[in-house]
């Protein structure tokens, strides 16, 4: 699934960026974060724009260690991302197909709940999903304006 976003410049230039959308198995989340609990997080510095203004502020969080991130296309084909504060992860869960989003750098799984940091700037905003209750797992690169530093 392509979505094609349209953004203007201030030099009125019209840019296209594509966001390709991908999916993990509740089978592989759980693989590719064994052994990684709340105590495994480690402390980033991510390069991002500011909350007001156009300049660049550096944040500080806790970050799960994964690099690469295994998943799959919309065919069922592997595909590797690295890892990045700008991946977004969506979880689909329970009997209403309610959704929840991620920052895929914010999560780790543990006790049968994945777990999540829901803003990138408020660390008090946790949520868990029973993983059990599942449906779907998307993934795709939102091309927000943050980079690791010195990680």
């Amino acid at each position: 699934m392509k979505k094609i976003f349209l953004f203007l410049t201030t030099s009125n230039v019209l840019t296209l960026t594509s966001c390709t959308t991908y999916y993990i198995p509740v089978s592989s989340l759980r693989e590719q974060f064994a052994g990684i609990d709340s105590t495994k997080l480690k402390t980033v510095t991510v390069e991002g724009p500011a909350l007001i203004g156009i300049m660049q502020t550096k944040y500080y969080y806790l970050a799960n260690p994964v690099t690469t991130i295994q998943c799959v296309d919309k065919n069922g084909n592997p595909h590797q991302l690295v890892n990045s504060p700008s991946i977004e992860t969506r979880f689909t869960y329970g009997q209403k197909n309610k959704k929840k989003i991620f920052y895929f750098d914010r999560i780790y799984v543990g006790n049968d709940y994945v777990y999540g940091v829901e803003s990138r700037f408020i660390e008090s905003i946790i949520s868990s999903i029973p993983l059990d209750s599942i449906t779907k797992i998307e993934i795709q690169d939102g091309h927000k304006r943050f980079k690791y530093i010195d990680n």
